[in-house]
């Protein structure tokens, strides 16, 4: 056959199809009404894999039984995203209360590191000259119990840098705390080698930092491999252990803000590879509380180990017209080659589309977390 002819009866069928797919939307809508009518959910995992398998048997080999699987995933999939959008008001979960703008007054605020860390500076800078109350804590536990105890109102953690990534450790304590980010806070970092005053860096033998620290200046740390490497518990720590311990071949990791805390001195400034090296900080707080001007949410996800899951799951910002920003995957303990999904983006609570996303996606899910709108 002539190319031009094949062409023109593939664009037949095509025509074909969308209008049997457009019919069978039409029939989709009646299904939506009779589920919102009835309280059912509209995800039905048991028929929709059934119906699957069904179609997929009408394929003539291997190959077009996965070509007709992957097809009607998709428009039930798709059928499921405009069955959300009908789903009345009063039948979607609550969010989060919103406030219009951030509380006045005195403030406790536990913040990860020791005086002069940058959690601590993200502290100050983000609250600014509101009355508060800063309390250091040495690990990121340390900061998450302050808050579920009652002991702080906020807490101040970092949970990204711009060379390094994000920090797993505050992915798997925010599932755990029931915490809800109510702001975050960037900070340009420029790590500094820190030591006793007046020692030639030649004569450095061991170096203390926190991990991120040691990572952001590891390019550094190779022209001196004489120097020993050492993860502490924080930059700021670090500081605080070389002048305890007084020892002039030691040297931490760490920020100017620190060494002028501690009296000591900055042996060589901006070792970080990255010149526009920043980490994120977020503020959170065990208040089931949004800004009501929020632009961004913050959510995670559990999903089955299953082929076409995650990608049913992206799908929901697509159809919604959302700006994914961030995705980030983390193992769940107990459960080998499994994860949890963490994902920022675009958006306000308020807004239909995002309303209609997180619907489908709590209801897709094994399980479900909304972190905050901020």
């Amino acid at each position: 056959m002539d190319l031009q002819e094949i062409r023109k009866d593939i664009d037949k069928i095509d025509r074909e199809i969308s209008h049997l797919f457009e019919e069978r939307m039409k029939l989709t809508y009646q299904v939506a009404a009779y589920k919102i009518e009835n309280g059912k959910k509209v995800f039905d995992k048991q028929r929709e894999d059934e119906k699957l398998q069904v179609l997929s048997e009408l394929g003539k080999d291997d190959f077009q039984k996965q070509a007709i699987r992957e097809l009607f995933l998709q428009i039930m999939s798709i059928s499921r995203k405009k069955q959300y959008t009908l789903v009345k008001e009063e039948q979607k979960d609550r969010l989060l209360t919103a406030w219009k703008e951030f509380p006045k007054g005195f403030k406790k605020v536990a913040c990860f590191g020791d005086k002069g860390s940058y959690t601590e500076q993200a502290m100050e800078e983000f609250f600014g000259d509101d009355d508060i109350e800063g309390i250091n804590k040495k690990t990121f536990s340390e900061v998450i119990e302050a808050l579920q105890s009652g002991e702080v109102d906020y807490g101040v953690l970092p949970i990204e840098n711009s060379s390094t990534g994000g920090i797993s450790d505050i992915y798997d304590l925010l599932v755990k705390s029931n915490a809800y980010i109510i702001g975050e806070h960037e900070i340009k970092v420029e790590q500094a080698l820190i030591g006793i005053p007046g020692t030639p860096i030649d004569k450095i033998r061991k170096v203390f930092s926190h991990e991120q620290g040691i990572m952001q200046c590891k390019n550094f740390l190779k022209q001196y491999p004489d120097m020993e490497v050492e993860v502490y518990e924080s930059t700021s720590g670090s500081v605080r252990r070389v002048k305890e311990e007084g020892d002039s071949t030691h040297a931490a990791i760490s920020s100017e803000r620190a060494a002028k805390y501690y009296g000591l001195e900055v042996l060589q400034a901006n070792i970080n590879q990255e010149s526009n090296n920043s980490t994120r900080f977020i503020i959170i707080t065990k208040q089931r509380v949004c800004m009501e001007s929020g632009k961004k949410i913050s959510i995670c996800f559990e999903i089955a180990h299953e082929s076409g899951t995650l990608y049913n799951m992206l799908a929901h910002f697509i159809f919604n017209g959302l700006n994914l920003t961030k995705i980030e995957s983390r193992p769940i303990e107990g459960k080998k080659w499994e994860y949890r999904f963490f994902v920022e983006f675009e958006g306000n609570l308020k807004e239909p589309g995002v309303q209609n996303a997180l619907q489908g996606l709590k209801e897709e899910s094994n399980a479900f977390y909304l972190f905050g709108n901020f």
